[in-house]
């Protein structure tokens, strides 16, 4: 789940990355991209949180 949480994080920076660019033929979805990628993180974080907790 960490290197899930990586990779999301990533792409959370690359598309920003990308909005802020302003390049011209930007995907019309990248704004719920963005938010979905957002949630995914929040998510991870969370089961990640879990898991450690149910460990100890």
């Amino acid at each position: 789940m960490k290197v899930a949480l990586k990779e999301l994080r990533e792409t959370s920076i690359n598309l920003k990355i990308t909005q802020r660019k302003g390049f011209r033929t930007l995907p019309e979805n990248l704004p719920v991209a963005l938010e979905e990628v957002n949630e995914l993180i929040s998510i991870f974080v969370k089961s990640i949180q879990t898991a450690k907790k149910n460990l100890e």
